[in-house]
């Protein structure tokens, strides 16, 4: 994903290997965690086979004192994924991620827990990537 591993996004941390919040600390955070799930085979005949591929990206975030709103930090994290995942290819209105798949996009609901937990604010956006 362009524009969310590192370079003003605002995460400290970006990997593809999922780590627990209470395992990342705060000076890792915020944090972005993509995770696979699962991927669906779609045969087409005569053509390539589709192939669908879902994620989630796990966001962590800490509200820095007190006075903060975790959502207030949290929010501008969920901004960069979504603009990350704006269409790049204007012709197709896809995401293509620089022409590796054919589209890259959110769908479903977003889990949030903003500051039920104390400072600590997590979210959780289902990703789906169509390959052809």
């Amino acid at each position: 994903m362009n524009g969310v591993d590192g370079g003003g996004s605002g995460f400290v941390t970006a990997s593809r290997r999922l780590k627990h919040w209470s395992d990342t600390p705060a000076a890792e955070q915020p944090a972005l965690f993509l995770s696979h799930k699962t991927e669906s085979a779609a045969p087409r005949q005569g053509l390539p086979t589709l192939w669908t591929l879902d994620f989630d990206a796990y966001l962590y975030a800490r509200a820095p004192d007190k006075s903060t709103s975790p959502s207030s930090v949290l929010n501008p994290l969920l901004d960069a994924i979504t603009s990350a995942i704006a269409p790049d290819n204007a012709t197709m209105n896809a995401q293509t991620l620089e022409g590796l798949v054919a589209h890259c996009w959110i769908e479903g609901s977003v889990e949030t827990d903003e500051g039920t937990l104390g400072d600590q604010t997590v979210a959780i956006v289902p990703i789906r990537i169509l390959v052809s």
